[in-house]
C-alpha cells in the first residue's frame, strides 16, 4: 500500500478510477484502525519518534480525491461542506470511547483507543493518533497527525498543533501520561516526553527556548530537530527580562516557559487522573 500511495501521490492523473477509490478507502481504514499512523516511536531517534511521510502523503492525496459535498444535518440551521472523502468518524456503543453530548467532532482518518472520553465541544483532525485512557476536554483540539499517548489530560481549551504539511515534518507529539494545563499550546512539531506536566498557559514552539532551572540548561530547537521537553519535566509560564535597547529601558519582558522541577509523588498526586470518571 506504501508503494501505491506514493506514486499515486507523485504521479497525478488525470482522473481518478473507481481503484483509486478503493485504495484510499483501505488507507483510511488502517489509520481508523491504528494499523498507520504519521508518525511513531522509533528508540533509534534523537527524538525517540520518526515521521512516516508516506501517511502523511496518503491523508493529503484524501484532499485531493474528494469534493464539497453537503454533510448538513439540518441546512437550514446549519449547513456543513466538507470532502466527500472526510466525513466525521463513526462509533459504536462497543467501540469503548466516551463522546459526551454537546458539539464535538472527530474527523474520519482518526485512531482512538479505548477508554478515550471527549467532552463537548471538542475536535480531533484527520491523521491524529489519541491511545487508550486519555481524556479530550472542553474546547480542545488536537490537531492533524498529532500523537497522544496513553492516560493524557488533554485540559480545557488546550491546543495542540497540526503538522500536516510538509510531509516530511515531524507532528506534535504529546507521549503517555501527559498532563496539559488549561489554555496551555503545543506547536510546530514540539514533542514532550512521558509523564512532563504543562502548567496552565504554557505555549511551547519551535522558537521559544525553555528554561530548566533545575539541571540550569536551555532547551531550544534547531533546523534540524524540534523543541524536546524531557519526560517529567514540570513547566509554567515564566518570563524573562529584556537587558537591553529600549525593551530594557521600558522594564519589558518575554515570556517564556520555565521547568521548575521533575515529577515526584506530590506532582502524580495532584495530576492522577480519576477513574470514577471513567
Amino acid at each position: 500500500m506504501q508503494t501505491q500511495i506514493e506514486q499515486l501521490f507523485d504521479n497525478k492523473p488525470a482522473v481518478y478510477t473507481e481503484d483509486h477509490f478503493a485504495l484510499f478507502a483501505k488507507f483510511k481504514a488502517a489509520l481508523n484502525a491504528g494499523e498507520i499512523r504519521a508518525a511513531e516511536p522509533d528508540a533509534t531517534s534523537s527524538t525517540g519518534w520518526k515521521v512516516n511521510a508516506w501517511v502523511k502523503k496518503g491523508i493529503l492525496l484524501g484532499f485531493r480525491l474528494g469534493g464539497i459535498v453537503d454533510m448538513s444535518i439540518d441546512t437550514t440551521r446549519q449547513p456543513y461542506f466538507d470532502k466527500a472523502t472526510y466525513p466525521v468518524k463513526q462509533f459504536s456503543a462497543t467501540s469503548g470511547v466516551r463522546i459526551v453530548p454537546g458539539g464535538s467532532s472527530i474527523r474520519d482518518g482518526v485512531y482512538v483507543g479505548k477508554g478515550v472520553t471527549c467532552m463537548p465541544p471538542m475536535y480531533i483532525n484527520v491523521g491524529a493518533w489519541v491511545d487508550d485512557g486519555t481524556m479530550v476536554d472542553s474546547h480542545a483540539l488536537v490537531g492533524s497527525c498529532a500523537q497522544v499517548g496513553k492516560n493524557c489530560h488533554i485540559s480545557a481549551a488546550a491546543q495542540i498543533g497540526g503538522v500536516l504539511e510538509p510531509v516530511g515534518a515531524m507532528p506534535v507529539i504529546i507521549e503517555d501520561e501527559v498532563m496539559m494545563g488549561g489554555n496551555t499550546g503545543v506547536y510546530e512539531g514540539t514533542v514532550v516526553k512521558s509523564k512532563a506536566v504543562l502548567g496552565s498557559g504554557v505555549i511551547l514552539t519551535r522558537s521559544t527556548p525553555v528554561y530548566d532551572i533545575v539541571k540550569d540548561q536551555v532547551l531550544t530547537a534547531t533546523d534540524e530537530s524540534p523543541l524536546v521537553i524531557p519526560a517529567g519535566a514540570v513547566v509554567v509560564a515564566g518570563s524573562r527580562a529584556i537587558t537591553k535597547g529600549v525593551g530594557q529601558k521600558m522594564g519589558l519582558s518575554l515570556y517564556t516557559p520555565v521547568i521548575v522541577k521533575y515529577r515526584d509523588e506530590k506532582t502524580d498526586a495532584r495530576v492522577q487522573l480519576e477513574d470514577f470518571l471513567r
